[in-house]
């Protein structure tokens, strides 16, 4: 019958090495059971890790800056869409809480043409107005469900009013102040 071998792992020690790894000391080997001397650092202390120092971060202003052109083209907004029989017009402030935009206008229409409809006159509106504002970009004019109108600083998301209850972007800026049009 055969027997087996014992196998073991070093046992890893602060300060001792496994007995298979010791070096010998000035040609000699140790004696059995003692640990040959480490050598001895003069009088320096172990080195410490570095640790890289942050610069202060800088103060944060009290509120979000004022932007009284993007909110003048949201009232402009919401009273246009107001001249198509919008449904319960709401800006909302997302100034501080966003990067794309600094209000949002959301309005239900009771049809798609209707919703439709009222995009095309913000549109058409807004680039022979005094504004001279062209939309960045559009997206659902033609299925008129859901359709939404980029100005840079103001965005404008036309409903179906089923849809707007599904989406509930309001709910999503909870936090955001905001000011019906009427």
């Amino acid at each position: 019958m055969a027997t087996k071998k014992k196998t073991t792992t070093p046992r890893k020690k602060s300060g001792t090495r496994a007995p298979a790894a010791r070096k010998k000391t000035a040609g000699k080997a140790a004696p059995k059971g003692k640990v040959p001397a480490r050598k001895k650092t003069a009088g320096r202390a172990p080195a410490k890790k570095k640790t890289a120092r942050l610069p202060a971060a800088p103060q944060q202003k009290a509120g979000p800056a004022e932007n009284p052109q993007a909110q003048a083209l949201a009232r402009r907004v919401g009273q246009l869409l107001l001249e198509k029989k919008a449904l319960d017009v709401v800006i909302l402030d997302v100034r501080g809480m966003t990067s794309y935009a600094d209000y949002i206008v959301i309005a239900s229409g009771e049809s798609d043409r209707q919703v439709s409809a009222m995009a095309e006159h913000v549109q058409v509106q807004l680039k022979q107005g005094d504004e001279k504002a062209r939309a960045l970009g559009t997206e659902g004019v033609e299925t008129g469900q859901w359709v939404l109108l980029d100005y840079g600083e103001v965005v404008a998301h036309l409903f179906l009013a089923d849809l707007r209850a599904h989406y509930d972007l309001e709910g999503l800026w909870a936090d955001a102040s905001r000011e019906k049009v009427s």
